[in-house]
């Protein structure tokens, strides 16, 4: 799917396709449809109606969220202290390693800093890779151009490394600024690492991200000799009761899209 889109040079489309098929505007497209059917069919139209409400709940509730990453994203876990120490022993000893940091949004210009900056999804990446580069010693890349549906101005990639320098005093070894895509992210990244000699890459995302982004990376390292060894964050469980995990919340809404998101992007090959 994701070649077609190339094939048609429709790329910029797909924050528009994606929004469109995730809920929720089929639920909402669904319940027009069963209030138009209550008249001719009544039945029909009401439980189209119940159908889609009971959608439109699921799909608001971090109960729905947990289960879609457990047994549709299959998140892989933390790295371990024990394999933090492995790590620091191993650099430099077992060809070079690179931690790299994947992009997740960008402010084109953020007000109150008077300048571009990082959404919060890439400053909590960048700021755990930051971290597992001063345990390990393990040189640190980002990946992140401006997105298909940015309007320009600097990439993710030249924030990240103003950031790295200017508020956590650690600069980046490599920065990739070309990517709009997590596929693109990978296309890129590893050429360039591979120049560097790097044949162990540390790939730091957030965790319902990761099994797509390490698909991305693996296939596009397989010829070129680096193995990619999942590094996830923003693993945490929340301290909710287990009655709020089945009502509507905010972070039910975005654990759903997140998880439908990347579902939909590895169905689509993206």
């Amino acid at each position: 799917m994701n070649s077609l889109f190339v094939m048609l040079g429709i790329e910029s489309w797909k924050p528009i396709l994606t929004a469109l098929v995730l809920p929720p505007v089929p639920f909402l497209l669904t319940t027009l449809v069963g209030a138009r059917l209550i008249l001719p069919r009544r039945g029909w139209g009401w439980s189209l109606i119940v159908l889609s409400v009971a959608g439109l709940w699921l799909s608001s509730t971090a109960g729905a969220g947990r289960m879609l990453e457990r047994f549709v994203l299959d998140v892989p876990p933390a790295l371990q202290a024990d394999r933090l120490d492995e790590i620091r022993g191993q650099f430099g000893s077992k060809g070079a390693m690179a931690i790299v940091v994947l992009g997740g949004g960008q402010e084109p210009f953020a007000p109150e800093y008077g300048m571009s900056n990082l959404a919060h999804r890439s400053l909590e990446r960048l700021r755990y890779g930051l971290w597992l580069g001063r345990e390990t010693g393990v040189p640190v890349a980002f990946s992140g151009g401006t997105g298909w549906a940015a309007s320009g101005g600097a990439s993710e990639a030249e924030i990240a490394a103003r950031v790295a320098q200017q508020q956590f005093n650690r600069p980046l070894r490599w920065t990739e600024e070309q990517s709009r895509d997590t596929r693109e992210n990978a296309a890129r990244t590893v050429p360039l690492l591979q120049r560097a000699g790097v044949a162990h890459i540390l790939l730091v995302t957030h965790g319902w991200h990761m099994p797509r982004a390490q698909r991305a990376f693996v296939e596009a390292a397989s010829s070129k000799g680096i193995t990619i060894e999942a590094a996830p964050m923003g693993l945490a469980a929340r301290t909710e009761g287990p009655a709020l995990d089945w009502l509507p919340t905010a972070n039910g809404c975005v654990r759903v899209h997140h998880a439908l998101r990347e579902w939909l992007g590895r169905l689509a090959g993206a």
